[in-house]
Order: structure tokens, then sequence, then C-alpha cells
């Protein structure tokens, strides 16, 4: 899931419309230089490739990169890059703004994992659609390099049943009828209802919940919630949404859910990048 030339271009554009002003003005002689990005951290690679393909569309030469998914400790160099000056500071901002975001939602992706699964090692952390408007494809790419999923990348490919959905039906029993026309017709979807108590996750799972997704429990009801399930309806799936982070994955995981929903990964921090110019 590599972002192509367009949307490279897109980004170039964006922050590079005309020229590189500060440069252009200082009016330097031609010179080739070189330039590495340096993490400060311990990180995952993510998004190499397309800062790698940002510096040649630049004119400038790539010397090395890391691919997507590698560890990196700190001090390790991401990109090397060679050029003119001008195309170099050209792909500078462009190329590292970009490795501090992609690196910084995979490595705090792998961090949440590696956290779940030393509590339950069968979870799976996933993603949902509530990434920054503009900025799914790019984000998606980065938190798949951490090696997180995504619960749903629109609404148009999964079903999920909310409670806005439910209040349209006169009563329960009109609800169950819908159910369960809606099981006979989306053969190869499977039906996912999202619930917020015992009671209700029993009654969504007597009517043929494929998946519940429990929203804002607390682990204790949540650890209710999957005895229940795996007593009476072991092939349905029970997962977790509802600020869910780093700090508190390891207590909803010990519940034995199959997979946490975060938003979380969406906001997190930037990884601590540097950069070193050296002259040829």
């Amino acid at each position: 899931m590599r972002l192509n030339d367009n949307e490279l271009w897109e980004y170039i554009r964006e922050d590079l419309p005309y020229l590189d002003l500060t440069t252009h003005m200082l009016a330097l002689p031609s010179k080739k230089v070189t330039l590495s990005i340096i993490t400060r951290d311990d990180i995952i690679c993510a998004c190499t490739e397309e800062a790698a393909r940002i510096a040649e569309l630049l004119n400038c030469t790539v010397l090395s990169f890391l691919p997507s998914k590698t560890q990196l400790q700190s001090g390790g160099v991401l990109l090397k890059i060679e050029g003119e000056h001008e195309a170099i500071h050209q792909a500078w901002r462009l190329t590292q703004i970009l490795l501090e975001y992609a690196c910084g939602m995979a490595s705090n992706a792998a961090k949440m994992l590696e956290i779940a699964k030393s509590a339950n090692p069968k979870i799976q952390i996933l993603t949902t659609r509530k990434s920054h408007p503009f900025a799914k494809r790019f984000s998606i790419r980065a938190l798949l390099c951490g090696g997180v999923l995504p619960h749903r990348l629109g609404l148009s490919e999964s079903i999920l049943i909310f409670a806005q959905h439910r209040e349209l039906y006169e009563n329960a029993a009109a609800f169950a009828k819908a159910m369960q026309k809606l099981k006979t017709e989306c053969v190869e979807k499977k039906l996912v209802i999202e619930s917020d108590s015992l009671e209700d996750a029993k009654e969504m799972l007597a009517l043929g919940a494929d998946v519940l997704q429990i929203d804002k429990c607390d682990a204790a009801t949540l650890q209710e919630i999957v005895t229940y399930k795996n007593l009476n309806a072991p092939n349905a799936t029970i997962i977790a949404a509802g600020g869910i982070n780093s700090k508190n994955a390891a207590a909803f995981a010990k519940t034995g859910i199959d997979a946490i929903v975060t938003s979380a990964l969406y906001q997190s921090p930037m990884s601590d990048l540097t950069s070193k110019l050296e002259s040829l």
C-alpha cells in the first residue's frame, strides 16, 4: 500500500507551491551536498519508500534508505540523499516531516500491540475509521507498518449496527426480525452490532451477531461478556472500543477479548528525528 506519485506531488505542492524562498534569496553558488535523516528515538520505520521517492521527484539522488517496518535504534539513519543544495533543501523538510509523523504512528502502534499481546497473545489491535480528514491513506499506510490492522476503512465495506440504527425500529421484535433478514441477505459479510452491557450483549448474540463491539465498558463487564460468549456463542467475536490506548490496553486485553478497536493511534506523537547536511 504505497502512496503514488500523484499523491506525493500533491503533498509536495502543498508545502512547495512555487519555490523555497529562503534558499532562493540566499543565492548561494551551486554546491553538491548530502543529507541524512537520523532518529533520536528507537523507532519503527514507516513510509521511508515515500520519503525516498519525494527526494527523487525533487531531483535528488537516494543513496540509501531503510525499508518500512524496520526497527531502528537511536542514532540510526533512515534516509540519505545527495544533490545540489537547492534541491536538497526542498526535499529536506518534506521528507523529514513525513517521516516524523509516519514513524511516530508506526512506533506507537507497535508499542500498543506489544503491551496488549503481553497480556493476551491472541489479541489484535484495530484502528477505527476516524483518521484525520484527507489523511486516511497516509495514516493507514503508517499504522500497517506498526503491525496493526484497520477495523473499518470506511462505511462501504462492513456492516456495523449502532444504537442510532436500532432506534429507528418500532420495538425489539421489529429489530430482531430485521436482523434475521439481514443475516440471510449479507451472506459474505459479518454482522457486527455495538453493545454496551452484559444483558444487551446476551440479546444481540441471541439474534445471531457474528461480532459484538462493546463500547466504553469497564474491564469487569467485558470479562463477564467474554465468559458468557465462550459458553453460549463460542464462534462469535468480542471486540472492545472506546477510550482504549497504550496506558490501559493490557487491562482490557486480559479480559480475553479478541481485539481492541482504537482511535488513539491517529494522535500518536511525532518521532524525534534530526538531520545532518554535509558538503561534498
